[in-house]
């Protein structure tokens, strides 16, 4: 198309996994990655970018957000979905989960239809699919979710939803000593969805439990989930201590240095590592604007919080509300926070999320993986995206 060239060569420091390459070379064709290395004197059959002492990374990977630029994906417009959309990937995100609340089905309905519709355009986008988080929740945990639509996952409500929009939904928070939870986890994993434990009151034995059952995944840890308790002398482990004791379970931190402190950053990174933790915005309308309040959920059945210290809060201050972070900033935070290299901090937003989704074409800067690129410069600035090998405006 005019305008757009096919074959495109990116000269920087490139990440990678396990290296910084050095005056190294990206080099993709038609939207799809073809060199990854050290440079090549063939400058002439690319348009090419020198990028200097800036880093060339995978284009970040989001998989828990609910919006930004001013728009929610509850809002349930397509006018929302595209200003989110090119609200994140200014800051970097080439991939991304919408996210719901729970909510009254029209709504979530409504959500499928016009998330559906973008896909049917085909147009170039970092919206990659679903994300549902309830309505299959714990009372006690809801956090900023509306208790009125909380309920227990029956077969005949879940199957109308899957029916619905099964095709575009990825993962599903819920809480896993629900009744009926378990039996959900085994449907969603069979169907390819992954389930994900988030908003819950369980405990180890029903961790471990939801963990055979397809669970293999934490909602936002720490935030929405049980902890240690006594009962008549004796400890009982709750979600987070799940977290750390089943090996396989991989983790999502909202790194925006508010939902934990920088102390427990560092903790999460060293205990579970960089291919078990994933980061995650779990952002909010205002994310990429100056609001001081704003609403959570869709506008019409969602209720206003405040906007201050860098994070969203409940009217009364009792609790955050979430986040308004941009995965840019998550990636300076762990590399202020956690001592982790700039490797290790770029892999949690990009491979790891892409392995835990099992996300096969992207993530990693590599032959034959789509061309999805972001480049920052050493305070994680962005400056330049690629979206399948097509230069963004930023």
């Amino acid at each position: 198309r005019k305008g757009i060239s096919m074959k495109i060569k990116l000269r920087g420091k490139i990440v990678t996994p396990s290296r910084i390459i050095e005056n190294g070379d990206v080099c993709a064709e038609n939207g799809i990655i073809t060199y990854v290395g050290t440079h090549r004197n063939d400058d002439a059959l690319y348009e090419t970018a020198d990028y200097g002492d800036r880093y060339i990374s995978p284009g970040f990977i989001d998989m828990h957000l609910h919006g930004g630029g001013g728009a929610d994906f509850m809002d349930g417009t397509k006018q929302a979905f595209e200003t989110i959309s090119e609200t994140h990937l200014k800051h970097g995100t080439t991939t991304m989960l919408a996210t719901t609340l729970t909510c009254p089905d029209e709504e979530l309905f409504n959500i499928f239809d016009v998330f559906g519709k973008i896909a049917s355009e085909g147009k170039n986008t970092n919206l990659y699919g679903l994300h549902l988080e309830g309505p299959y929740f714990a009372v006690s945990q809801k956090g900023a979710q509306d208790e009125k639509y909380i309920v227990d996952p029956k077969k005949e409500h879940y199957e109308k939803i899957l029916e619905k929009g099964g095709k575009y939904i990825k993962r599903w928070s819920i809480a896993p000593e629900r009744e009926g939870a378990m039996e959900l986890g085994r449907k969603l994993s069979a169907m390819g969805i992954l389930p994900s434990m988030g908003h819950s009151e369980a405990e180890y034995e029903t961790a471990l439990e939801a963990y055979d059952n397809g669970y293999t995944h934490l909602t936002h840890f720490y935030s929405g989930m049980s902890t240690i308790t006594r009962r008549s002398g004796f400890r009982h482990l709750g979600l987070i201590e799940s977290g750390y004791i089943i090996d396989g379970l991989t983790v999502e931190i909202i790194a925006d240095g508010c939902h934990l402190p920088p102390e427990l950053l560092r903790y999460i990174y060293r205990a579970k590592g960089p291919y078990r933790t994933a980061l995650v915005t779990d952002s909010l309308r205002a994310a990429g604007t100056d609001a001081k309040t704003m609403f959570i959920g869709s506008k019409e059945n969602g209720y206003e919080v405040i906007i201050e210290d860098g994070v969203a809060k409940l009217p009364d201050r009792s609790a955050f509300a979430g986040s308004i972070a941009t995965a840019d900033r998550l990636v300076r935070n762990m590399l202020k926070y956690a001592d982790c290299g700039i490797c290790d901090a770029v892999r949690m937003m990009t491979a790891t999320p892409a392995a835990i989704m099992k996300i096969n074409d992207r993530g990693t800067l590599t032959e034959g993986k789509i061309a999805d690129i972001c480049v920052f410069d050493d305070n994680v600035n962005i400056t330049d995206v690629y979206l399948k090998g097509q230069k963004v405006c930023l």
